[in-house]
């Protein structure tokens, strides 16, 4: 069973983009860079802020360009679910 869920998070990791305006904690820190920490700093803009493009995730206080770039071809941005 635990072999089942590795492999799951794993190809996950490897196809899966993380759509910033619906990821939950689990999901935001596949990311690299973000621990839980700064995953919770994200839901926390998320709460009054939808994102329009994966660009303005460096406005998340703890995120910069370099995480964003590291992530970019990882990220997406759906339906503002506010």
């Amino acid at each position: 069973m635990k072999f089942l869920v590795i492999l799951s998070l794993l190809v996950t990791l490897l196809v899966a983009t993380v759509d910033i305006n619906s990821a939950n904690v689990k999901e935001l820190t596949t990311l690299k860079g973000i621990g839980p920490k700064k995953a919770e700093s994200l839901l926390n803009y998320r709460k009054s802020h939808c994102f329009k493009t994966v660009d303005e995730i460096v406005k998340v206080k703890g995120i910069g360009k370099k995480t964003l770039e590291k992530n970019r071809k990882n990220l997406r941005v759906g339906v503002c679910q506010r």
